[in-house]
């Protein structure tokens, strides 16, 4: 019998433990990665969201705390329809992307994969993780039998929806308001046709 990380699947992200760039690695999250995600996600949110979000809320947000989250999702994938993938450069986590089916009502889960996570610690920006990482979720997508791609990005993070748009995603028009954290998050929705 197989484990759930065994699972037959067309996934490419089955062979991306094989697949270096350079020294980069891209392969499938594991359970003892939940903390380097936790610390990338924390890093990440302090550096990109400075004046977008609360100075009070980046100052308080704690990878320990985040470290759960991170260990339920990592063991709750559903390959290749959902899962967390791992950027590695010499044996470190230096980014991560998390991908499932659309929770947007308005857009079918059978047909539409998000892109629901993309951080890549600071440290490497500007080294092509983000792009690599892009690439191994859209493809991973496409072979789960996804049709379309979308993801949420925050209204005024100007470098991140650039890097989207090279990438060939375009917002669609659809604007939401996030409050769960206790102040308004104004969100964008981008979205690209796969292969």
């Amino acid at each position: 019998m197989r484990t759930p990380e065994q699972k037959a699947s067309p996934c490419p992200a089955r062979t991306l433990d094989r697949m270096p760039v350079g020294t980069l690695l891209v392969r499938r999250a594991r359970p003892e990665d939940a903390e380097a995600v936790s610390t990338v996600h924390v890093r990440s949110w302090q550096a990109a969201y400075r004046g977008l979000v609360p100075q009070w809320y980046l100052d308080e947000l704690d990878p320990r705390q985040r470290r759960p989250v991170w260990e339920r999702r990592i063991r709750e994938a559903d390959w290749p329809r959902s899962g967390l993938l791992v950027a590695v450069r010499d044996e470190r986590v230096v980014g991560f992307l998390g991908m499932n089916p659309v929770r947007d009502h308005d857009l079918s889960p059978e047909m539409v994969g998000e892109v629901a996570t993309i951080y890549v610690d600071p440290r490497h920006w500007g080294e092509g993780v983000g792009g690599r990482l892009m690439r191994a979720g859209l493809e991973n997508l496409a072979s789960a039998g996804y049709r379309e791609a979308a993801l949420w990005v925050l209204k005024g993070n100007d470098r991140t929806r650039r890097f989207y748009e090279a990438g060939g995603w375009r917002a669609d028009g659809t604007v939401k308001q996030d409050d769960t954290r206790g102040f308004p998050l104004e969100e964008v929705r981008y979205r690209r046709v796969l292969r």
